[in-house]
């Protein structure tokens, strides 16, 4: 177990224009304590004393032994891993809430792996670096169907495709900036400038860097047109200007629509992407998502059929800020998609099985430009609710190479307690 220090608090030297920046660890609370005295009085008078005794704390623990075993690679990993968090949100005092998290990833014990920080280059990478971060630290202005969030936060957007939080990693993924929301009758908004991006792979950098800075703006507007059928719109532009933040700068404008037909609820998509900010590689590429899921008496059925797309084999779509472990594989095969992009054909089925939760999925991945056979996936996740407060997940997931990559198997066996 490493002990943790002052520096893991993300204010760390960076060198851009030849200039050195350091970015303060206090910034988000600077940035929301600043927000303060831009909202004017309304429904009531802020008092700090009466939002503090009314706050609410929350403690989780979770602990996490993941194994890789990948061809190309001689040494299997083994990683055995924990993360603990604290959580204090003060009560809402006139329209006025703050809140704090704060996280400590710790290896406990086993590190046969490549944490992408810890230099064990010679071990499949377990993306889950070591130490303390402050996850959130925001103030919060709510007023009727109007809210505006300040500082570092938590965002997910629908289903995470384009934005959220990779909470299955140790080192949740957060943002800096301001979140303004409003749900006015059937129309929702959600816009928000983010200014950095806390990434899994921090506090620290390593492999890849632990925070994206930049001039980002995302915002998803969704609208009920009618009983069970939603229309979305989305535009993400994601300006990345340090380390390899530039080859994964680009914007995003697209449509999604989600319509129940009980027992099915059909979900389309269909995004463009092309290059933005400093990317150095001009291109344009296209994203496609048709998926049914069923739902009958005691199971759920999906079958999706989902396109990455690529300009030509020139370069791919890519997600820079989105859950990536959930979709197209459990084993990360394509986290990134090759250059020329990823048909993902793939389906699931899950159940209950004794009072506990089994899915079982399968992928078969080919490429959108060339014709190539990339390979197939199996997966097997089984949640089990121990108590109201504690669960137990076991997972296992099997790529099978043909045309990309290697023959990749992963398993981990997790527990998370709440209080």
């Amino acid at each position: 177990m490493r002990a943790a220090s002052l520096k893991h608090t993300r204010g760390r030297v960076r060198s851009r224009g030849g200039r050195t920046l350091r970015r303060p660890a206090f910034l988000p609370f600077a940035f929301a304590a600043s927000f303060a005295f831009l909202i004017p009085p309304a429904s009531g008078a802020f008092e700090i004393g009466e939002a503090v005794a009314g706050g609410e704390t929350a403690l989780g623990f979770r602990y996490r032994l993941e194994t890789v075993s990948q061809d190309g690679i001689d040494e299997d990993a083994l990683a055995s891993t924990a993360r603990a968090r604290l959580t204090w949100n003060s009560a809402k005092s006139g329209s006025l809430s703050f809140g704090v998290e704060t996280d400590y990833s710790l290896i406990l014990g086993i590190e046969d792996f490549n944490s992408t920080t810890n230099g064990k280059t010679a071990y499949p990478v377990v993306a889950d670096p070591d130490g303390f971060d402050l996850n959130q630290a925001f103030l919060k202005l709510e007023e009727n169907d109007f809210t505006v969030t300040v500082g570092r936060q938590r965002i997910n957007h629908g289903t995470q495709r384009f934005m959220g939080g990779v909470a299955y990693r140790n080192n949740e993924q957060t943002y800096d900036g301001v979140r303004i929301q409003s749900a006015a009758g059937a129309l929702n908004l959600d816009y928000a400038y983010v200014h950095n991006i806390n990434r899994i792979f921090g506090p620290d950098d390593g492999a890849q860097p632990g925070d994206w800075y930049g001039n980002s703006h995302a915002l998803r507007a969704s609208m009920e047109t009618a009983p069970g059928h939603t229309l979305a719109g989305y535009a993400y532009l994601w300006d990345l200007e340090n380390d390899n933040g530039p080859a994964n700068a680009n914007s995003t404008y697209g449509l999604e629509y989600v319509g129940a037909f009980d027992p099915l609820t059909i979900t389309a998509a269909v995004s463009n992407q092309s290059d933005y900010g400093d990317n150095p590689v001009s291109y344009d590429a296209m994203h496609y998502l048709i998926q049914g899921d069923i739902r009958l008496e005691g199971v759920s059925i999906t079958v999706a059929h989902e396109v990455v797309g690529s300009d030509d084999g020139a370069a791919q779509f890519r997600f820079p800020a989105a859950t990536l472990h959930k979709f197209q594989g459990w084993t990360d095969k394509f986290l990134i998609a090759p250059v020329t992009g990823v048909r993902d054909t793939w389906f699931s089925v899950t159940g209950k099985v004794g009072g506990a939760t089994v899915t079982g999925v399968f992928h078969d991945f080919r490429a959108d430009s060339g014709g190539a056979d990339y390979g197939q996936e199996l997966g097997l996740s089984i949640t089990y609710p121990v108590r109201d407060n504690l669960s137990l997940l076991f997972k296992i997931s099997s790529y099978s190479a043909d045309e990309f990559a290697t023959d990749t198997t992963k398993a981990w066996l997790m527990f998370d307690w709440r209080w």
